[in-house]
């Protein structure tokens, strides 16, 4: 079994900011999985209607994957996405594929799917320059959440408190990039610098954990929020699943808040870290990713030869 993580670094340049790939190289070490780690850079994207048994890699031609792993997020690139698309047609399972990491790279259009399922979201508006305030103020109210579309792992994010601060953030803003592309978000007080992380896999919630910040309405682990355990209720399980069906996501960390009427769905992310969650619930994650990828490409995850099961299909 054969498989690449696509991902901003090559595997000689990781480092312990890179806990979830390298933990997903030592699972599948384990588990006798060739996993690769390559930058988008080192393909070379050929297309033809011949019959391809290979692909280029640092321009030599190696056997098509068993399944791709993708690992930058909002941060994929058109290439990234012409190669996840690519294998995906030459028949690599693709873990997420490309469509289900664009719906959630830009969250304006992630929360336009979410709203079209009828799962509670906090209300989302376009921002547009010069803005006019009092629609602003009449929609969203203050204070609000200013985002970058495609903001990922805490960036990006302001929070804005009065008329005159959102004036002077967004010409700060739009005077440093004319095209920027921002949504503006009521902020849920109730869950300032708290909020729930569910971890997806194939459906199923696989771990559960709360992040809290003292020093920032953000709670992201990777900028130094706390991890604890929390206890799964049967509407953190519905919401997560849900949020992932709707996003069609193999893999998906689900980020809600604390509501008034008991949770709202943040946003949903395709390449979500797992350091903190494993801090909360053992080093499992990696290793039940593997599985589950191995059970989609048909492999008996219980027979040490791996040998092909023809009977399952799905998960």
């Amino acid at each position: 079994v054969s498989g690449i993580i696509l991902y901003s670094k090559k595997e000689d340049e990781l480092t312990d900011k890179d806990y979830s790939v390298k933990r997903l190289l030592s699972a599948a070490r384990f588990r006798g999985i060739k996993l690769d780690v390559l930058v988008p850079s080192q393909f070379e994207l050929v297309v033809t209607n011949l019959d391809e048994k290979s692909i280029l890699v640092d321009d030599h031609p190696i056997p098509i994957p068993d399944f791709i792993i993708p690992r930058m997020g909002s941060d994929t690139t058109f290439y990234a996405f012409s190669i996840i698309r690519h294998l995906e047609y030459l028949g690599t399972y693709v873990c997420n594929n490309a469509h289900s990491i664009y719906s959630v790279k830009d969250k304006l259009y992630m929360h336009q799917k979410l709203a079209s399922s009828k799962l509670a979201t906090p209300k989302t508006m376009l921002a547009k320059f010069p803005s006019d305030i009092k629609v602003v103020k009449r929609e969203i109210g203050f204070p609000l959440v200013i985002k970058n579309v495609t903001g990922t792992q805490g960036t990006g994010i302001y929070l804005c408190e009065s008329e005159d601060k959102f004036q002077d953030v967004m010409e700060l803003i739009y005077s440093n990039n004319p095209k920027a592309n921002i949504i503006l978000q009521e902020f849920i007080e109730k869950s300032a610098g708290q909020d729930i992380r569910v971890f997806v896999v194939g459906g199923k919630v696989i771990g559960c954990m709360k992040r809290s910040s003292k020093t920032s309405f953000k709670a992201n682990y990777s900028k130094g929020g706390k991890v604890s355990e929390y206890k799964l209720t049967p509407e953190l399980e519905w919401l997560s699943t849900e949020a992932a069906k709707f996003l069609e996501l193999d893999i998906a960390g689900v980020d809600l808040l604390f509501d008034d009427n008991g949770f709202k769905i943040c946003e949903a992310n395709s390449s979500p870290g797992f350091h903190g969650l494993e801090d909360v619930v053992g080093k499992t994650v990696a290793e039940t990713i593997l599985d589950y990828i191995l059970i989609k490409i048909g492999m008996n995850i219980e027979d040490q030869s791996y040998e092909k099961i023809q009977e399952v299909k799905d998960v």
